[in-house]
């Protein structure tokens, strides 16, 4: 089984201007192929993160319009029989992408975020009464939690690759995940 994790970053106006999409193997949890759409028009309004916009393997970016990344993802997706889709707050990349709705999407934070799931979160930590954390569970905070030291970069393709590696790095069973599942 392979699946899917993506990631997204959006403009001022909150429209989608680049796709950070990896292929993972489900047993090993690592990476099997990525890609890296910057979404035109879109990129030239700019957003918070635009800085960064630039900075993936040039191999690995397609700069195309919006139906041409979907077609493209969707193609991929296809070729590499994946049905989940894997996203970091995935309601948010989920809603920024209705053309993929078609595939079960999966929240990765729903699993880092729980000391159930997670055996990394500190014990002094403060917790709601469902075992998630009250604070501190974004992507840069859990990373530093398992890795030590770690800075997000905020770029599509990079933030998708370290999603992944959160994946990989809590160990767990990938159906484990299916707690996760958001649709």
């Amino acid at each position: 089984m392979k699946f899917a994790v993506i990631d997204t970053e959006t403009t001022w106006s909150d429209k989608v201007m680049s796709i950070g999409v990896v292929i993972a193997d489900g047993e090993t949890k690592k990476e099997k192929q990525s890609r890296y759409y910057i979404i035109d028009p879109e990129v030239r309004s700019g957003g918070m993160y635009s800085g960064a916009i630039h900075d993936a393997p040039a191999d690995k970016t397609c700069v195309m319009s919006r139906k041409d990344a979907m077609e493209d993802i969707k193609s991929l997706l296809g070729e590499e029989a994946v049905t989940e889709i894997f996203a970091y707050n995935a309601n948010f990349d989920r809603n920024h992408l209705p053309e993929l709705r078609e595939y079960t999407w999966v929240d990765i934070m729903r699993i880092a975020a729980y000391r159930q799931y997670n055996r990394y979160i500190p014990v002094s930590a403060e917790f709601c009464g469902t075992g998630r954390l009250k604070s501190g569970y974004g992507v840069e905070s859990i990373m530093n939690m398992l890795t030590g030291g770690y800075r997000e970069t905020h770029n599509a393709y990079f933030d998708a690759l370290d999603e992944l590696r959160i994946v990989e790095l809590l160990g767990l069973d990938i159906q484990v995940y299916e707690n996760g599942i958001i649709n």
